[in-house]
């Protein structure tokens, strides 16, 4: 049974940085795509990071891109997401995600429970 537990949000002013961390069980993260996402109140979820199973590409928007990094480590079972120079839109409940696919595009099937992070000064 596939399971993912975020962890690592915090409070943090604009400009800081935080290290979201995500543990997966029942599955292995290089073997499938594993993704980042976000959601603020009265907004749509949003794809912040992604990384490919199949040969590590990653995937950032706009919004993000320059600012966070996405990266996993096999032997933890572990994907993390490093949010620098952070902004008060970056405020959100983010949540790790997978699927049993090695590529990004499509839907993503497993998910986690999310972690609050705000910015703000």
């Amino acid at each position: 049974q596939v399971h993912l537990v975020e962890s690592g949000g915090d409070l943090v002013r604009p400009g800081g940085s935080l290290r979201l961390s995500c543990v997966g069980s029942g599955f292995t993260v290089d073997r499938y795509a594993m993704g980042w996402f976000r959601q603020a109140p009265g907004k749509e979820r949003e794809e912040v990071s992604c990384i490919s199973a199949s040969d590590g590409r990653t995937y950032y928007p706009s919004s993000v891109k320059g600012r966070f990094t996405i990266d996993r480590d096999a032997a933890k079972n572990m994907v993390y997401l490093q949010m620098n120079s952070l902004k008060p839109e970056d405020t959100a409940v983010y949540h790790c995600a997978t699927k049993q696919s090695y590529y990004c595009s499509g839907e993503f099937d497993y998910w986690g429970q999310g972690t609050q992070v705000t910015v703000s000064s």
